[in-house]
């Protein structure tokens, strides 16, 4: 897979993520995009926050490429940290003991295939982010979802299915879309800390 980021750009694009919800949490201030290049192209970006423990605490963003990439971050962190549903809000205090982790993502590809059969070898894990759509339901698993949870190519589609609200075996369903897309990794390795970019096991072909 190749590289459209540098780690510079990851190391921008994490900072600015931690910034903007630090920002937000402490004076509702809603930081700006003061970079050119890369981030005023419009990309697609999820922000996701980790205890440092490894819990999950809020995970947000933009699957398609519809605002500039530093709004992009910006918008994905304010709301993993203040309105994922499934957690309260982040607090003040427990940045702290926040790891961030910003995804910038390819654009969606669907996946077209005589079979629906054919789908799980179109997949490749460690590689392949998966969205799936279907009527009002879709949801989104990142690539690293399927390497922390050990998916193979079958798990990995019932698992977006499920995200999605739907029945697992979903992607079986011709009315069902799923799309493939890639992303760039990049995280503190603790609160505040030094930014690594983020290498996922692929499985080989």
């Amino acid at each position: 897979m190749g590289q459209e980021y540098t780690d510079e750009d990851g190391e921008i694009a994490t900072k600015m993520a931690r910034r903007a919800i630090e920002e937000y949490i402490d004076i509702k201030l809603i930081v700006k995009n003061s970079y050119g290049g890369k981030f005023v192209e419009k990309r697609g970006v999820f922000t996701t926050l980790s205890s440092a423990s490894g819990e999950l605490r809020g995970c947000v963003g933009f699957p398609e490429p519809v605002y500039p990439l530093g709004e992009a971050v910006i918008k994905s962190a304010i709301s993993a940290a203040v309105n994922d549903p499934r957690f309260a809000p982040v607090t003040k205090e427990e940045m702290n003991d926040i790891i961030v982790e910003v995804s910038l993502l390819s654009k969606p590809n669907v996946l077209e295939s005589k079979s629906r059969k054919d789908l799980p070898s179109m997949i490749k894990v460690g590689r392949d982010g998966l969205i799936a759509e279907r009527e009002a339901y879709s949801g989104l698993l990142l690539p690293q979802v399927a390497v922390d949870e050990k998916m193979d190519q079958k798990g990995f589609l019932n698992a977006v299915c499920w995200k999605a609200g739907m029945e697992p075996d979903c992607w079986k369903d011709g009315d069902t879309s799923i799309s493939t897309f890639t992303a760039e990794i990049f995280y503190e390795v603790e609160p505040r800390g030094p930014i690594f970019r983020k290498v996922l096991s692929v499985e080989k072909s």
